[in-house]
């Protein structure tokens, strides 16, 4: 299955952590992820751990979510315990979370700061499709505490969205932007997919230029990837569409990062710009550099000092589990020293800040050297102690990667 997760050990009935991990609590931020498992229809490209309403099946439903995750936000207090420090950030993701009510997202947001508190700046993220909010909905998330919103625009062409299976309309994105500001967000971001079959230079750059115009302070843009098991795939595979061109989507992430930067939009992650450090998107900042978080929702994954945990896939075995009692968990396992050097590793090289080379071994040094001489990585920021990746050591991010952990 696509996107399936490691087999782990078993997770305790109670979820009760280790020591060792719980001891690390206080040491880095705490962020919380919050799955929204349903969308209105299933793109084609995507993998996700999402449920249509066709495809849920009994036992679950959109209407008694808002309670099954209030349920499981009270387990995690009681995992955790009192050494967890206050949220600095929650990201609510999914599937698409504006199906719910917005009253029923700032019931969940409410919990998280009842059992927990937040930070007095805490970053509130929702994820929303273009058709799935409107100005009084915004308004209502902006009035519940959300202080950011995260849309997924993804083109501007409408052969291009219809490829996608994106039932928005050109123009719903940016509409969307103009009612968020209006309802008082100060950051909004949009998602673009690039290398759509059937997408020229041109669908593209009209993509940037309109997502740009809108006036957001963050854009992030993916290169579009086909998973095995989607429908994409299986069109793909039957030479309905074809197959998308490595050299044709590294044109389109330079034109992009062209673009943006001359918009005043820097790289801050391979596939994120964002208007200065104040419109980076934080929560996913704690991710990169190893936080700790907790993740609320069928098939969420949490991370707490090394240890890293997951929650059964489908809504159904979810809301059982919650309703019983007991922890959603479906697997867990504890990250050796060695993992989690890689993974930090991995993880920095992606962002401009870069990795310290003082957590490189000797082979790592060496590949972070020749990175250098390829013109792979800067060699200021080398000579200086970091290892930043030069705008075509981002179109090769993971060949350098591979060089800096083999």
């Amino acid at each position: 299955m696509p996107g399936s997760p490691p087999d782990g050990e078993p997770v305790p009935p109670d979820g009760r952590l280790e020591p060792a991990a719980l001891a690390q609590l206080g040491a880095a931020p705490l962020g919380f992820y919050v799955h929204v498992p349903f969308c209105a229809t299933r793109c084609g490209y995507c993998d996700f751990n999402t449920y249509t309403a066709a495809e849920l099946g009994g036992g679950a439903s959109r209407a008694s979510y808002a309670r099954l995750a209030i349920d499981e936000v009270r387990l995690a207090r009681k995992v955790l315990g009192a050494g967890a420090p206050e949220v600095s950030t929650v990201f609510f993701g999914g599937g698409t979370p504006t199906l719910l009510p917005p009253s029923d997202l700032a019931a969940i947001l409410a919990a998280i700061k009842t059992e927990f508190g937040m930070a007095t700046d805490a970053e509130v993220t929702t994820e929303a499709n273009p058709e799935s909010v409107d100005q009084r909905a915004l308004e209502d998330l902006r009035a519940g505490g959300f202080t950011r919103i995260s849309l997924g625009m993804q083109s501007a062409a409408e052969h291009v969205l219809r490829v996608l299976d994106r039932s928005h309309s050109p123009g719903r994105a940016e509409q969307c932007v103009a009612w968020a500001r209006a309802a008082g967000f100060a950051h909004v971001s949009l998602d673009l997919i690039y290398g759509t079959p059937g997408e020229s230079a041109q669908d593209w750059e009209r993509s940037v230029r309109q997502a740009i115009g809108t006036g957001p302070d963050h854009i992030s843009a993916y290169a579009l990837i086909v998973e095995e098991g989607t429908k994409l795939a299986a069109r793909v595979k039957r030479g309905e569409l074809a197959q998308p061109d490595d050299d044709a989507m590294a044109d389109r992430y330079l034109a992009a990062d062209e673009m943006l930067g001359a918009a005043g939009l820097a790289w801050y992650e391979i596939s994120n710009w964002a208007a200065g450090p104040g419109s980076a998107c934080r929560h996913n900042l704690l991710y990169w550099a190893g936080g700790n978080w907790w993740g609320i929702g069928p098939g969420a994954h949490r991370h707490v000092g090394g240890m890293r945990w997951w929650n059964v896939r489908h809504p159904a075995a979810y809301a059982g589990k919650i309703a019983d009692g007991i922890s959603p968990g479906q697997g867990r396992e504890v990250l050796s020293s060695a993992q989690r050097s890689t993974e930090q590793i991995m993880l920095a090289t992606r962002l401009a800040t870069g990795c310290p080379l003082s957590v490189l071994g000797a082979a790592g040094r060496r590949g972070a050297a020749s990175a250098v001489t390829d013109g792979l990585a800067d060699p200021a920021a080398f000579a200086a102690g970091r290892l930043v990746l030069t705008t075509a050591g981002r179109l090769l991010a993971d060949a350098v990667i591979r060089g800096l952990t083999e």
